[in-house]
C-alpha cells in the first residue's frame, strides 16, 4: 500500500520557516538530509520538508515557479482541545496570523486556521 512520505513547501527561508514549525509543535529536524535548499522535520507519522526556491530548478519546475495563490493546506493534529489553544498564540508569537480562531467545525473538529510567517496556510487540529 502507498502511503504518504513528505509534504514538501517551498520557502523562500528554509531556516526560519522549518524553525517556524519546529518552535510551535516540536518537531524535530532530520539532520542527515540537511543541506542549503532543503530541512525536513520528523512529524510522527511522515515528514514535512521545506525547499528553496532554488529547487524549483533542480526539479524542472521553473515554469512554476510564480504560481500563485493557496495551493495547499497543512494540517497539523494534535492530542487536545487545550493543545489547540495552547499552540495558537505561541503560532501567532512566532509571527503566524490567525485567520480563524479555534472553532468546533461541523464534521465534530476543533480548529484554528493560520498563515504561516511565509503566508501558507495550516490548520491545528483537535478530531473530538
Amino acid at each position: 500500500m502507498a502511503h504518504l512520505s513528505y509534504v514538501n513547501v517551498f520557502a523562500r527561508d528554509v531556516v526560519a520557516l522549518s524553525g517556524f514549525y519546529q518552535h510551535v509543535f516540536g518537531f524535530a529536524e532530520i539532520e542527515a538530509i540537511r543541506s542549503p535548499i532543503f530541512r525536513g522535520l520528523a512529524t510522527g507519522k511522515s515528514s514535512l520538508g521545506f525547499n528553496a526556491l532554488d529547487a524549483y530548478a533542480l526539479l524542472h519546475l521553473e515554469d512554476h515557479a510564480e504560481t500563485r495563490g493557496v495551493k495547499f493546506l497543512l494540517n497539523i493534529d494534535v492530542d487536545s482541545q487545550a493543545d489547540v489553544d495552547r499552540m495558537v498564540p505561541l503560532a501567532v508569537a512566532a509571527g503566524a496570523t490567525l485567520v480563524k480562531p479555534p472553532y468546533v467545525t461541523y464534521y465534530n473538529w476543533y480548529q484554528a486556521v493560520l498563515l504561516d510567517p511565509e503566508g501558507n496556510v495550516f490548520r491545528i487540529n483537535f478530531m473530538m
